[in-house]
């Protein structure tokens, strides 16, 4: 890191509303809750299931691995990048407004809307409804067909190779369980930035003090001389050099392909689980010596949640075989690939402790679900306020709480929008859908810093990111590659979510155009 110490003179990029906007907020985020946010906010219920899923993709421990160490370089990088632009622009809205200023106000609307609409509010609907789906382990009256209001089923629609619908309308046990986390945890919110660092801090060490856990056990006691022998010997690079088959779209013809373009289409799980490290840029206000302490928790972070992703999977291979059947009787003749219901850390404590691992993995997945709720509560509010200070949201979300200083309409609107989405049950497909345009929007971010870099070459640079230009070129180059890679082969995926972005552009000027709406014109 290039740290500045002394006194500087050089231009700011950040407007000056921005600058008078951020003086509203409570510091209150130090470089420890900073990095717990980070860590808290990546550490969801992905590493728990998705590895199933790359496995049957891959078909070999080696590439397995390999799908999570590209994930873990493409994620530091990114992470890295990031923090040149933390640092000179360390405002609430974080990634929002990095694109505002490097490549124009549509843009950063665009990445709000998809945030708003479908990123921040989907994630976080599908996490509450994980939290009351394990939550039914022990109270088996919670549950998805245990309805308290059910509206209507809306049937299946076909579109080509797009399946919309096939979902339930209405109040179950299990969604209302997520309602209620949404409206706790949002509520618990407005009461300071303090009040949720506290949360997130007391939740993200637990969490990570379960993954480090389940390392720890499976490297001392869980090793199986079955899985060991299975993944470990002749097997563990089968595959590596030969073509891969994988069918286009949904129904679609198989075809192979080659291993990089298979360890692509794998992206997709591993980078979901991933993600959600930028929400910390979104409390950028909020945090103590921003300059500083915004890139040290995004190295930090990114850093400690990625080693523990591959160690966990390491983990996998040490107690359950890669290859199995879906008929499998045992937990071991259905190995990693065929979990049930590709629970496949679930699958490895039950088979290191029995039926007790079941439950442990139950309760740690709840409380990875709460933390990481918490995370993205708190932070993506923050997005829509600087949104509604720029005049593209709604006036009264640009308010911050009197007394507490936190922004209590932003809080409450995506609240609501979430709720909408557990009672409609769409965020499944909705987050389907978005994975290939959130990596877009990493592209263009990243690609924002080389145009920062051009257009602002004196800009006060705290920190500059690491391995410039050559790693974030890189980053980009692999990117785009695992986006088009996606574009062909997981085209029920990929368009959805770009036609998701592309709508933005209409709302986009027609809000612009009623600036009744706003307190203040379009940056």
């Amino acid at each position: 890191m290039e740290n500045c110490l002394s006194v500087q003179t050089k231009p700011a990029i950040a407007t000056s509303t921005a600058s008078a906007t951020d003086r509203e907020f409570v510091k209150g985020l130090g470089l420890t809750s900073s990095t717990m946010l980070v860590m808290g906010s990546m550490i969801g219920s992905g590493i728990f299931l998705v590895s199933a899923e790359i496995s049957r993709e891959v078909g070999s421990p080696a590439l397995l691995i390999g799908a999570w160490l590209i994930t873990g370089f493409l994620t530091i990088t990114a992470a890295l990048s990031y923090g040149e632009l933390a640092a000179m622009m360390p405002h609430a809205g974080g990634q929002y407004v990095y694109l505002r200023e490097a490549l124009g106000p549509l843009w950063g609307f665009l990445y709000g809307w998809t945030l708003f609409l479908v990123i921040q509010t989907g994630t976080i609907a599908a996490v509450g409804v994980a939290f009351g789906k394990f939550l039914g382990v022990f109270f088996p009256s919670i549950s998805s067909s245990h309805w308290i209001l059910h509206l209507w089923k809306v049937p299946a629609i076909h579109l080509g190779s797009m399946t919309l619908g096939n979902m339930d309308v209405g109040i179950s046990t299990q969604n209302l369980m997520a309602i209620l986390m949404v409206i706790a945890l949002s509520i618990i919110n407005i009461f300071g930035v303090k009040t949720g660092a506290f949360i997130q801090n007391v939740f993200t060490f637990a969490k990570v003090a379960g993954l480090l856990g389940l390392v720890l056990v499976g490297i001392f006691i869980g090793r199986n001389a079955a899985a060991l022998a299975a993944n470990f010997g002749a097997n563990f690079w089968h595959g590596v050099w030969a073509s891969h088959p994988i069918q286009v779209g949904a129904g679609g013809p198989l075809v192979l392909v080659s291993t990089l373009t298979i360890l692509a289409v794998a992206q997709v799980g591993s980078l979901f689980s991933a993600d959600a490290w930028n929400n910390v840029t979104f409390t950028a206000g909020e945090v103590i010596n921003p300059k500083r302490n915004l890139p040290l928790s995004l190295v930090i972070g990114t850093g400690v949640v990625i080693a523990l992703y591959i160690a966990c999977n390491v983990i996998y291979l040490n107690v359950l075989p890669l290859h199995g059947s879906p008929d499998g009787g045992t937990i071991l003749q259905r190995g990693i690939q065929y979990a049930t219901e590709d629970r496949v850390a679930t699958a490895a404590l039950t088979q290191m402790f029995g039926a007790i691992g079941g439950y442990l993995m139950a309760v740690a997945i709840m409380v990875s679900s709460v933390g990481c709720n918490n995370g993205l509560i708190l932070s993506g509010a923050r997005v829509y306020y600087a949104m509604a200070k720029d005049g593209l949201f709604f006036r009264r979300a640009g308010k911050l709480h009197p007394t507490y200083k936190t922004p209590v309409v932003s809080l409450m609107v995506q609240m609501v929008w979430i709720c909408i989405l557990c009672v409609s049950g769409s965020y499944g497909q909705l987050l389907d859908y978005v994975v290939f345009a959130v990596l877009v929007f990493y592209i263009l971010t990243i690609a924002g810093l080389f145009v920062l870099r051009f257009k602002h070459p004196n800009a006060e640079r705290p920190y500059r990111a690491f391995g410039y230009p050559v790693l974030p070129a890189i980053y980009i180059v692999m990117a785009i590659f695992i986006d088009i890679v996606l574009l062909l082969y997981k085209p029920q995926f990929t368009w959805p979510g770009l036609i998701i972005v592309l709508l933005g552009i209409p709302v986009y000027y027609a809000w612009r155009s009623r600036p009744g709406l706003s307190e203040a014109s379009p940056a």
